[in-house]
């Protein structure tokens, strides 16, 4: 499998869009189109194999589940884990023969996706350094009273960082890319210690991702027990993951209900409490 020029070019038309700063805005750019998760069926609808994009982009996206940039604190920019990472997995697991289903497939795709993904931090930060002349220019055209002008700043000059920082970059290294898969391939054998190690820092990676997400969501001893719920059911019960969604949008339902009610029931008891005191500032009165 290689990667064609004009797939290349798509790769960087779409990490434009997906930056942070991005061209497709934060909503639909970022946390849409640069999830992991959307960008390998976007990615796989490109290189001709939808399977193998979709395992994969899921595979990277179990470890950047939780990523977030507070402030513009930015440790793994996602344009390059989905525009760059993914293409470069996909090519790597064709060339090695590897299942994409399969533990090998899934590690090599999240050691490729992390590296990608700190050299997009470079990406990002390049991108909001360039951006500061066009603000300059904004300020300055604001001062003169020139409005007109700021569209062009806003919208137009942008497309320029963008260009410079993500399209060049994602074209080049998706399209030179694949000769290094080559090397990997030639000089890296699969039973070799190299190689047995890549697999099992990958296989660690989605470890991680969890344990972040956790971290987050985890602020009192009985959340833990409902985060692992969800493990639990795939692991007693076979369940996958659209069936542990389904099963927990349940047990959404019946909670949301049950605190609907309860607020319904005290709604009453608030209300006669709160005419009860109007009736005894009247008598001192």
């Amino acid at each position: 499998m290689q990667v064609q020029v004009w797939q290349a070019a798509l790769f960087g038309l779409l990490a434009c869009l997906a930056s942070m700063p991005g061209l497709g805005g934060t909503v639909f750019g970022n946390y849409t189109l640069g999830r992991p998760l959307v960008a390998g069926l976007i990615v796989g609808l490109i290189m001709g194999d939808v399977q193998t994009g979709i395992y994969l982009g899921a595979a990277i996206q179990v470890v950047y589940i939780a990523l977030v940039t507070p402030g513009g604190t930015v440790s793994a920019d996602v344009r390059a884990i989905s525009y760059i990472g993914i293409p470069l997995s996909m090519v790597a697991v064709h060339s090695m023969g590897l299942n994409p289903a399969s533990p090998e497939g899934q590690a090599m795709a999240v050691t490729l996706g992390s590296a990608v993904g700190t050299i997009g931090t470079v990406l990002f930060y390049g991108t909001a350094t360039v951006n500061l002349v066009w603000q300059h220019m904004g300020w300055r055209a604001l001062e003169k009273g020139d409005l007109r002008k700021l569209y062009v700043v806003d919208m137009g000059l942008p497309w320029i960082s963008h260009i410079l920082c993500s399209f060049i970059p994602t074209f080049i290294i998706t399209k030179v890319g694949t000769s290094m898969v080559d090397l990997m391939k030639a000089y890296l054998p699969m039973d070799g210690v190299a190689m047995k190690t890549l697999f099992t820092v990958g296989s660690l990676l989605p470890a991680v991702g969890i344990a972040i997400l956790l971290k987050q969501v985890a602020t009192k001893p009985v959340d833990i027990l409902v985060f692992v719920f969800g493990f639990t059911l795939a692991a007693c019960m076979g369940l996958n993951l659209i069936a542990a969604s389904i099963v927990g949008g349940f047990f959404a339902v019946i909670n949301y209900r049950i605190k609907i009610l309860a607020l319904q029931k005290a709604a009453p008891a608030a209300a006669s409490a709160a005419a009860a005191e109007f009736d005894d500032d009247e008598e001192e009165i």
